[in-house]
């Protein structure tokens, strides 16, 4: 049975670049994934031996054995065929190893050490890597939890470039099973493919991988616009198969004649790359010259120039379609001749020319050349993981600079922006730098090194001096004049210059330069907000509170608070509403405690009569003029066993006596308690008071769910304040819902109806 892992084989010339995902019923199963996921190694691996592999297979079946994918197969599914995807790639037994136990930490009751015992560290470490960080503050938003779970990701990639190649691997099986997902899931994992992670597949150099998540992501966020293309291209396919096969039998028969070797195919390019170039030179698919693409493949570089020759006596070429990545590679290291031709029929079509090693860098980049496979060329496979892996160093420098992560996201998005072309230029000595498309000499400066771009005043571009915010375009050999009396880079810099690193480095700049300034202002500022806040600087400003805000925020010195707070990077409300709450702490604490303690023991001894009914019907034993408020962990109402908790300055808090809190308490706690009762008469329906209530259902996801458990509150006039809904991996979905009722009787009538409601699978209410 054909495998879900990996694209099927299709020809050259067929436009889909999906797997067809098979119904539920007819999934291949984890024995026969797991064969041909051996079957792979074994085909390149130098060492037969697969008993890591083979224990990590079955460690793995055992921990997600209780759990499936919405698709309804297995979840061991899932790790397989990232496995095989990684095997596809040619990676190592590590690397294999940890595609399979990837999730396993994340999702199941193993642990990274128990993983490190079992096999070793090197394995645990790349598990870990790609781990998502668990231990969330989910009061912050999507965008702050996606940038933590990325930082921790580009750290653990220093440290082993294989994180991300399984990361890779992970998101494009699940990009390719996406249809299962919701419309706004498929959306949201779309966009964050195209925004994140095809572009890091670019930059590791692996079009394998970039290419299908690219058109895959292209599906989901642009389903029309995706539609029509196929369509378009589908419409005259047998033409255009025509026309390439033409084109190669030609080509085939000149380079034969001119003695040299090389193996030709042709195809359709891929949908995306044929988007992108629609957007950036807003044209139609008419318009676009190079749909088409034929691939020379030869032994030498010196074979490549010698096809080249060939096919430019054969075909006119299109002047300004040639480019030469061979001389000049990309930052990723693709080398390859492209050029631009008029066909026969007057149709235009790209050829790409290149040595077979260029196109094994090509379809597999970083992963091209492995530890095991090194042998003599060992610096070579070194010294060009470096070359790719620069813009990975210029990430990690931005993740040590930059406290707030939304500007950390937004600075990554722009740096891997996929719709950004590149320019070539070169220094004065003849070297190539690639820069983003509209770059100024700014940005060429900063390229080179900080200390350029902060002492620039000018610059010459082919011998003529220029503004700095002049284009720079392809094959310009620019020089930047520098001058040691230069105050620095202008703020208005910050306007101009395109690329990322450009404009962090000047952030930088200002940052350390200009750190005296922004302590004063930052100071100013912290006690102008104190003035208008009426709030008292001195008592905020205790080393024991300022400790705690310096922890928090990652400063060493109370100054670099005060630089922080004048440049931007923190709000002076931030810092003092943390200075504040550490004081509103501990002077609580220090007020009230004893007191509160001395004044419960003074009632239980006395046991004075009982007081009127206070709020919401509750009577309390002994406490007069006191504030009574219902707890929000238990949501006690009319009908529930109660017990009040005498808080710290917050008068008495009522508890349902099942509460998870209460149980939780201390024996110091505990002399807190103090009995209270439902007053007589709480809870009727004559009385019209309402409390809020909480419950969570658990019941099979199906469509429809929500809506007759809604149709039964609505039926019964249950006023629904709040309602969440989230399903888990198992397809359990889980819908908490806030109402209001007026006695615990009610409320075992409404539980009692919608347990009634097909799929529910049990209720519970909250107990704290």
């Amino acid at each position: 049975m054909e495998s879900i892992a990996s694209k099927s084989k299709m020809s050259d010339f067929d436009n889909s670049d999906f797997v067809e995902i098979k119904a539920p019923a007819d999934f291949t199963s984890p024995e026969e994934l797991y064969k041909q996921l051996v079957k792979v190694v074994e085909s390149y691996h130098p060492s037969a031996d697969i008993s890591m592999i083979e224990k990590a297979y079955h460690i793995a079946d055992n921990a997600h054995k209780e759990q499936c994918r919405k698709s309804g197969e297995p979840y061991i599914i899932h790790p397989l065929c990232v496995a095989i995807i990684l095997a596809e790639l040619e990676l190592d037994k590590e690397t294999i190893v940890a595609g399979l136990l990837h999730d396993v930490v994340e999702d199941t009751k193993y642990t990274i050490e128990e993983i490190a015992a079992v096999f070793n560290e090197e394995i645990a470490l790349l598990v870990d890597g790609v781990t998502k960080l668990t231990q969330l503050n989910y009061s912050k938003d999507k965008v702050e939890i996606q940038a933590e779970n990325l930082r921790k990701m580009f750290l653990a990639m220093a440290k082993d470039i294989r994180v991300i190649l399984i990361k890779l691997a992970d998101r494009l099986h699940n990009m390719r099973t996406l249809q299962y997902q919701t419309p706004i899931k498929q959306k949201e994992k779309a966009r964050e493919t195209m925004d994140i992670y095809a572009p890091i597949a670019q930059r590791l150099g692996i079009s394998k991988i970039k290419i299908e998540l690219d058109d895959l992501s292209l599906r989901y966020l642009e389903p029309e616009v995706y539609k029509d293309l196929t369509d378009k291209i589908d419409s005259k396919m047998i033409e255009r198969k025509e026309f390439i096969h033409e084109i190669v039998e030609e080509v085939s028969e000149h380079v034969k004649a001119m003695d040299i070797d090389a193996k030709i195919d042709g195809r359709v390019k891929h949908f995306f790359s044929i988007y992108k170039k629609m957007v950036n030179q807003n044209k139609t698919l008419d318009q676009i010259f190079d749909l088409f693409a034929v691939r020379i493949i030869v032994d030498t570089v010196k074979d490549c120039y010698a096809a080249l020759g060939v096919i430019h006596e054969m075909y006119k070429p299109i002047p300004g379609r040639f480019k030469d990545y061979i001389a000049m590679p990309k930052p990723n290291m693709y080398q390859s001749l492209h050029t631009t031709l008029i066909g026969p029929s007057g149709h235009p079509f790209e050829i790409q020319i290149r040595t077979y090693e260029m196109h094994r860098t090509a379809e597999y980049g970083i992963a091209a050349h492995w530890k095991y496979k090194e042998g003599q060329d060992g610096k070579n496979t070194r010294d060009t993981e470096e070359a790719k892996l620069t813009w990975l160093r210029q990430i990690l420098e931005w993740q040590r600079d930059m406290s707030d992560n939304k500007e950390f996201l937004s600075l990554l998005k722009s740096d891997l922006d996929l719709f950004s072309e590149s320019v070539y230029c070169f220094t004065p000595t003849g070297d190539v730098k690639n820069l983003p498309n509209g770059s100024t000499p700014i940005d060429f400066a900063y390229s080179i090194h900080s200390a350029v771009g902060n002492k620039m005043v000018g610059a010459r571009v082919n011998g003529k001096l220029v503004n700095i915010d002049y284009v720079i375009q392809n094959g310009d050999r620019i020089e930047i004049i520098t001058s040691q009396n230069s105050k620095g880079p202008s703020r208005d810099w910050l306007a101009i210059v395109k690329s990322t690193q450009a404009k962090n480095k000047i952030n930088q700049w200002f940052k350390t330069e200009l750190k005296e300034d922004n302590i004063t202002h930052g100071k100013d500022m912290i006690i102008n907000y104190c003035k208008t806040k009426n709030i008292n600087l001195s008592d905020l400003l205790k080393p024991e509170f300022m400790t705690k805000v310096m922890s928090k925020y990652g400063f060493r010195d109370w100054d670099s608070i005060y630089a922080a707070v004048g440049h931007g990077g923190l709000k002076e409300g931030q810092v003092i509403n943390k200075l504040k709450d550490e004081y509103d702490k501990k002077h609580k604490k220090e007020l009230t405690d004893e007191k509160v303690l001395e004044t419960i023991s003074e009632i239980k001894d006395n046991k004075p009569a009982t007081v009127a009914k206070t709020k919401g019907g509750i009577v309390v034993e002994g406490i007069h003029d006191v504030a009574v408020r219902f707890s929000k962990c238990c949501n006690p109402v009319p009908g529930d066993e109660i017990v009040g908790f005498v808080t710290r300055g917050r008068g008495v808090s009522i508890h349902r006596t099942d509460c998870i809190n209460l149980m939780n308490l201390s024996e110091e706690d505990r002399a807190r308690l103090i009995e209270a009762e439902w007053a007589t008469g709480a809870g009727s329906a004559q009385g019209g008071e309402l409390y809020f209530a909480e419950i969570k259902i658990y019941a099979n996801n199906r469509n429809g769910v929500l809506v007759d458990i809604s149709r039964i509150l609505t039926e019964n006039k249950i006023d629904v304040t709040s309602m969440t809904a989230r399903t888990s991996k198992q397809g359990t979905a889980t819908i908490s819902i806030g109402f209001e009722i007026n006695s615990v009787e009610q409320l075992r009538f409404i539980v009692s109806k919608l347990r009634s409601v097909e799929s529910v699978l049990d209720i519970e209410r909250t107990t704290g």
